[in-house]
């Protein structure tokens, strides 16, 4: 039987809030933190991205570390009980971006979590690396269904990445993937953290359906025999809806809203597009699709946290379109996941 996983609070520094409520508040406000960087695009002129606002110019692992530990302090804030820290001894997915990617802003983990120790002065013993870029968060919560099944009550989601470095801004650049002037087909640069904590005891959201699943035709294909990229019919996050939604017991038309890591790129809006054109069947009512990457940028691996927290805010906050919501997300390289959450609705 799978374990049920709940989603009690999150913590959360974006390019337009330093903590979650202020970022979740901008967001549904439809504010932007777009800003000239100091990087400079194909035209000479300064490239916009979404970096956070932060009290000092740190650079580097030390930056994450600091975006890191301003998400895990909102989450401590908020869950402090007594004498308990949330924190203390509890199991932490830490989600980073892809081993593989150029200018991934924590090449070593060990030296992040040093700086986190130190930051939060607390240890942390119990935390778990899935390096996987924007899926990876999907990764986590597979893994946090997993620990609550084998006994674990509490465990952290943490959301970590920045496309703002000089090697992922010039190899993005070259790859013609960053919205600049003359490229309407790219994504802006961001980077955030967040943290999500997820619990066995009931909280405002209740994951029911998870699917994994890959799509071949990624954003990168070509087909070995003879180099022509292979047609994208979006069969990996189909996949991962029906896996999700079966074992949530739900079909398509009936999902009130999606939320979705839709980066700016027309793959990614074709992928989710023809998902939803060959599942769906029967529905009359307008379902909204919300995307943090219209506010942020997009953030890799820090999204699939981000996602949650808007989820959860929302249905706190009373302006949920309604319930059960589905998040989707893919990667570069056709990783898909997909999840539904149906709202705990608590008696007056």
């Amino acid at each position: 039987m799978t374990a049920v996983l709940h989603v009690q609070a999150a913590g959360m520094v974006t390019c337009v809030g330093l903590d979650a409520a202020s970022s979740c508040a901008a967001m549904r406000g439809r504010l932007d933190g777009f800003a000239e960087t100091r990087f400079l695009g194909p035209d000479g002129e300064w490239l916009i991205g979404g970096a956070v606002p932060l009290p000092r110019n740190w650079i580097g692992v030390k930056r994450m570390a600091h975006l890191a530990a301003g998400a895990l302090a909102d989450l401590r804030r908020q869950m402090l009980a007594g004498s308990r820290d949330v924190l203390s001894n509890v199991p932490i997915l830490l989600c980073l971006a892809e081993e593989d990617r150029p200018g991934r802003p924590v090449p070593d983990p060990a030296v992040l979590t040093g700086l986190l120790s130190e930051i939060l002065q607390i240890s942390l013993p119990r935390l778990q690396i899935i390096a996987h870029g924007r899926p990876s968060g999907f990764l986590a919560l597979d893994r946090a269904r997993r620990l609550v099944a084998a006994g674990e009550d509490r465990v952290i989601i943490l959301g970590l990445d920045s496309y703002l470095t000089a090697q992922s801004v010039a190899h993005y650049l070259g790859q013609n993937r960053l919205l600049v002037p003359g490229n309407a087909n790219g994504f802006i640069p961001g980077e955030a953290a967040a943290a999500v904590l997820c619990t066995a005891s009931p909280g405002p959201l209740r994951l029911t359906g998870l699917g994994l699943a890959r799509e071949v035709a990624h954003i990168y294909n070509a087909s070995d025999k003879d180099g022509l990229d292979l047609p994208l019919r979006g069969d990996g996050m189909t996949r991962a809806y029906q896996i999700a939604m079966t074992e949530a017991q739900v079909d398509l038309a009936h999902v009130e809203y999606r939320i979705s890591d839709l980066i700016g790129e027309q793959y990614f809006f074709k992928q989710a597009t023809l998902a939803s054109l060959r599942l769906e069947r029967g529905r009359t009512p307008f379902q909204d699709l919300w995307s943090p990457a219209e506010n942020l940028g997009n953030i890799g691996a820090a999204v699939v946290p981000v996602m949650l927290a808007q989820l959860m805010t929302a249905e706190t906050r009373g302006y949920a379109p309604g319930s059960p919501a589905l998040m989707e997300g893919s990667g570069d390289d056709g990783a898909c996941g997909a999840a539904v959450f149906h709202a705990v609705r608590r008696a007056a």
